[in-house]
C-alpha cells in the first residue's frame, strides 16, 4: 500500500480516536482535512448506517482512495431516540435554533429535555456504524458498535468531545469525559465498531481488489 487509509471526517475528536485505534495495527491514515479533492457530503440518511455508507462511498469516488467513514451519535429512548442522527447538530436540527451549534449548547439542550427525569428515563447509548469503501465507491465492509450508559445531571470531565461529559458508564461510575482515553477506546461504541471492521480493512489494504 502506497497511500494511507482516508478517514472520512474532519471532526478532530473523531480523527484523534480513529488514529489511536488504528495505529497499533500499523494502519496509516489521514483525515479529509487538507485533501483538496474531498467533497461535501450531505448526511441525508435516516440511520447511522446509511450516513456512514454515503460518506464513505462519495469520498472514495472523489479521491480515488480507500475510505473509512463512520456515523455515530447518542440515542436516548425517553426522547424518542433523539438526538440520534442529529447528534452533532441537535440544537439546530431538532430544536430549530438559528445559532451555530456547539457541543456545549447541544449538551445544555439535552439536559433541558431531560429535566426532572430520573433513573431509567435517563438511559442512553452511543451507537457507531462504520463503512469501508473501495476507490470505486463500493462498500466492501460494514460494522457497528454500541455502548450503554446514563445521562448525568451535569457535565463532568474535560476529556472526549460531544456528549462525553454527560455520558455516564455505570460500570465505572464515570463519564466518558472523565475516563482515560485508553479505557474509553476499549469500551466505546467507536472502538467496538473499529475492532469489528479491522480485519476487512487489513485485508483490503494488503493488496489489489
Amino acid at each position: 500500500m502506497t497511500q494511507p487509509l482516508v478517514l472520512g471526517t474532519t471532526n478532530s475528536g473523531k480523527v484523534r480516536e480513529l488514529v489511536a485505534l488504528l495505529a497499533p495495527f500499523g494502519i496509516g491514515c489521514e483525515s479529509l482535512a487538507g485533501l483538496a479533492a474531498a467533497v461535501e457530503v450531505e448526511e441525508t440518511g435516516d440511520t447511522f448506517a446509511a450516513n456512514a455508507a454515503l460518506k464513505a462511498s462519495a469520498q472514495a469516488v472523489a479521491l480515488g482512495r480507500w475510505v473509512l467513514a463512520e456515523d455515530s451519535g447518542l440515542v436516548v429512548p425517553a426522547l424518542g431516540g433523539a438526538p440520534g442522527v442529529f447528534s452533532a447538530r441537535f440544537a439546530a436540527a431538532v430544536a430549530g435554533e438559528p445559532r451555530e451549534v456547539t457541543d456545549a449548547r447541544n449538551n445544555a439542550l439535552l439536559l433541558e429535555r431531560l429535566a426532572g427525569s430520573r433513573g431509567p428515563a435517563r438511559a442512553a447509548h452511543y451507537a457507531c456504524h462504520a463503512a469501508l469503501a473501495a476507490p470505486d465507491g463500493r462498500i466492501v465492509a460494514v460494522a457497528a458498535g454500541t455502548c450503554g450508559g446514563l445521562i448525568g445531571e451535569k457535565p463532568a470531565g474535560a476529556g472526549g468531545f460531544g456528549y462525553d461529559p454527560l455520558f455516564v458508564v455505570p460500570e465505572y461510575h464515570r463519564t466518558f469525559g472523565e475516563l482515560a482515553p485508553a479505557v474509553k477506546a476499549v469500551i466505546s461504541h467507536r472502538g467496538r465498531a473499529l475492532r469489528a471492521i479491522l480485519p476487512s480493512i487489513a485485508s483490503a489494504l494488503s493488496g489489489p481488489r
